[in-house]
C-alpha cells in the first residue's frame, strides 16, 4: 500500500504510484518527534535525575571537584576559603538529609501554593462561565477585517485560564472562519499561534507568572541567596508582547498560511459543517458579563486605592515606593480576587453559582485538574534541592561563564543562543515548568554570573519556550488540536500541520527576539515592576 502526499487542501499530489521523497525539515521533524518519543514521562524524568544527580555528586566529590567562588569577601553564602566544591549526598550525611528534608522541600517549593492560589480564584471564573462566554463574546462580535487578529488576541489571553483557549477557543475559530467563507483551518492555525506560540504573554498576571517565577527564584539563589523574584517581574515586557505576537500572528494567517490553504472545500470536511453550533452569545449572558464587567471594575478601583496614592496602604512601608511592595509580593492574592469575584457575580446572574457549594465545587475541580501538577512538583522539587546542595548548579554556572568570557560571547548575541537554545529544548520536553525546572538552576546561575539579571533571563526564556510549542508533537494538546482539524481535513496528518503551523513558529521567534532586544538592548526598559536588567550584586 503506498502512501499518498497531500498539499493543504488535502488533495494529492505528485506521484500516487510512487513513494513521495521527504524533504530535509520532514526528516527533521520526524527526528525531533522520534527522540521525544524516546523521553519517558516528565515525573519519570525528575525521579531519574535526582538519581543522577546523586551518583554524580558522590563521583564528584570523591575527586573533589571545586571552582573558585566568584563572589567578593563578606558576600552572602561566600565559601570560607574561596572555594565552591561539589557536596556528596552519596554518604551517610547526605541520606540524612535527603530523609529529614523531602517533605519541606515539596512544601516549600516556591512556585506550588501560588499556582494553586492563583488557580483557585481562575476556577471560579471558569466553572462559573465567565471565561468561555467572555472569549466567545470578543471573538463573535469582532468585525471582518479584524476577526483574525482577535482571534490571536483571544487565543494569547485564554493562557489566564489554562486548557481553555485549546477546548473552546479553536474549534470556535474553525467555525467562524467556515461561516464567513475562509478556511477554516486558517482559523484554527491562528487559534492556535495564539494559545500556544503566544503562551506567556498576556495582558493580566496568571498562573505561568508565579510558576516560572518560583523556580527563576530559587535557581537565582544559587548565586544571590536573598535575591526574590516575583510573579510580576515580566508583566510589562508580556503586555506589549501580547499586541505584538496579535499582529505577528494576524499578518502570518493572511499573508502565509490561507493564500497557502486556498480555496476550502466541503467535501474535505470528515462532518457535516452546516450543523456545527457557532456557540453564540445568549442574551442572558450577555447581562450577566455586563454585571462581571462592573464588578471587575470595582474590584480593580478599590485595588488601585491601595497602591495608586502616595500613602495607599499597601505600598511599602519604609520607602513608600510601589517596588517591593506589599503589594507586588502579595500579588497572587489580587489574580485571586480578580478572577474569583466577577466569577461569581457572573455565576449568580446566570444560574450557576447559586449557593457557597457552588463556588467550593468549582474550586475543588481546579484542584482536582492540578493533580498531575502536584506530583511532577514533588519530583521537581527534590531534583532542585539536591542540585542546590550538591553545588553543582553554581560550580556549573561559574565554568560555564568562564567559558562564555572567554570566547568572548555575551551581550545581545548571548541571549539570541539561549533564545533558540530553549526553543529547541521545548520541541522535546513541551512542559513550560518541567523545562524551567531542569534549565533554569544551570542557566540562571551561568547567565547572572555574565551579568544579566534573572528576570531579564526568565523573560528571554519564555520566548524560547512559546514560539516552538506550536511545532512540537510533545505539546500536550497536540492530540487534540489533530482532532479538530481533521473535522475539516479528512487527510490530515502531523506533518501537515506542523508545516501549517512552522512559519507562525518562525515569525513568533524572528518577532519576540526583536522585541526582546529592542527593550532589553537599545532602550533599557525593566521587563517587569521593579524588575532590574542587569545583575551587579558579585
Amino acid at each position: 500500500m503506498t502512501s499518498r502526499s497531500t498539499d493543504y487542501n488535502g488533495s494529492p499530489s505528485g506521484n500516487e504510484a510512487q513513494e513521495p521523497k521527504k524533504g530535509a525539515f520532514t526528516r527533521f521533524l520526524d527526528t525531533v518527534e522520534w527522540l521525544g518519543n524516546l523521553l519517558p514521562h516528565p515525573i519519570t524524568l525528575f525521579a531519574i535525575f535526582c538519581g543522577v544527580i546523586l551518583v554524580a555528586s558522590g563521583i564528584a566529590g570523591y575527586f573533589e571537584v571545586s571552582v573558585a567562588d566568584p563572589r567578593p569577601e563578606g558576600a552572602p553564602g561566600r565559601a570560607a576559603d574561596g572555594m565552591i566544591q561539589v557536596i556528596s549526598l552519596l554518604n551517610a550525611e547526605g541520606l540524612s538529609r535527603i530523609v529529614s528534608s523531602l517533605v519541606t522541600n515539596f512544601t516549600g517549593f516556591a512556585p506550588l501554593g501560588t499556582v494553586l492560589v492563583a488557580l483557585l480564584g481562575v476556577g471560579i471564573a471558569e466553572h462559573s462561565g465567565l471565561l468561555s462566554a467572555t472569549m466567545r463574546a470578543l471573538v463573535m462580535n469582532a468585525s471582518k477585517r479584524m476577526v483574525t487578529v482577535t482571534i490571536v488576541f483571544a487565543g494569547i489571553v485564554s493562557n489566564t485560564a489554562s486548557e481553555l483557549g485549546y477546548v473552546v477557543l479553536i474549534p470556535l475559530a474553525a467555525m467562524i472562519f467556515h461561516s464567513l467563507g475562509r478556511h477554516p483551518l486558517a482559523g484554527l492555525a491562528a487559534a492556535f499561534a495564539g494559545v500556544s506560540g503566544g503562551y506567556s504573554a498576556n495582558l493580566l498576571l496568571g498562573t505561568v507568572d508565579p510558576l516560572l517565577s518560583g523556580i527563576t527564584q530559587t535557581a537565582a539563589r544559587i548565586i544571590d541567596p536573598d535575591y526574590v523574584v516575583g510573579p510580576e517581574v515580566n508583566w510589562y515586557f508580556m503586555f506589549v508582547s501580547t499586541f505584538v505576537i496579535s499582529a505577528l500572528g494576524a499578518f502570518v494567517t493572511e499573508k502565509i498560511v490561507e493564500p497557502k490553504l486556498g480555496k476550502y472545500h466541503k467535501d474535505d470536511a470528515a462532518v457535516d459543517l452546516d450543523a456545527a453550533d457557532m456557540g453564540k452569545v445568549t442574551a442572558a449572558e450577555k447581562r450577566a458579563l455586563k454585571g462581571a464587567g462592573l464588578a471587575a471594575l470595582v474590584v480593580s478601583a478599590l485595588l488601585a486605592l491601595t497602591i495608586v496614592p502616595e500613602n495607599g496602604i499597601l505600598r511599602h512601608p519604609v520607602t513608600g515606593a510601589v517596588s517591593g511592595s506589599p503589594f507586588l509580593q502579595g500579588i497572587v492574592v489580587f489574580i485571586f480576587v480578580f478572577f474569583a469575584i466577577p466569577g461569581y457575580v457572573y455565576g449568580r446572574m446566570m444560574g450557576t453559582m447559586k449557593s457557597d457549594r457552588d463556588v467550593i465545587d468549582a474550586m475543588s475541580k481546579s484542584m482536582g485538574s492540578m493533580g498531575m501538577y502536584i506530583v511532577l512538583v514533588f519530583f521537581a522539587a527534590q531534583f532542585v534541592a539536591f542540585f542546590s546542595w550538591t553545588n553543582f548548579g553554581t560550580v556549573i554556572a561559574v565554568q560555564g561563564a568562564t567559558f562564555l568570557q572567554s570566547v568572548g560571547l555575551t551581550g545581545p548575541v548571548l541571549m539570541l543562543c539561549f533564545i533558540l537554545l530553549c526553543g529547541f529544548i521545548n520541541l522535546m520536553i513541551g512542559s513550560a515548568s518541567a523545562q524551567w525546572a531542569v534549565t533554569a538552576p544551570i542557566f540562571v546561575p551561568m547567565l547572572m554570573l555574565v551579568g544579566y539579571a534573572p528576570e531579564a533571563i526568565q523573560a528571554a526564556y519564555r520566548i524560547g519556550d512559546s514560539t516552538t510549542n506550536i511545532i512540537t508533537p510533545m505539546m500536550s494538546y497536540f492530540g487534540l488540536i489533530m482532532a479538530v482539524a481533521a473535522r475539516y481535513q479528512k487527510n490530515m496528518g502531523i506533518g501537515t500541520l506542523m508545516a501549517m503551523m512552522l512559519p507562525y513558529s518562525i515569525v513568533f521567534m524572528v518577532g519576540w527576539s526583536a522585541l526582546f532586544y529592542l527593550w532589553v538592548f537599545v532602550f533599557g526598559l525593566p521587563v517587569g515592576p521593579g524588575a532590574a536588567t542587569f545583575y551587579s550584586g558579585l
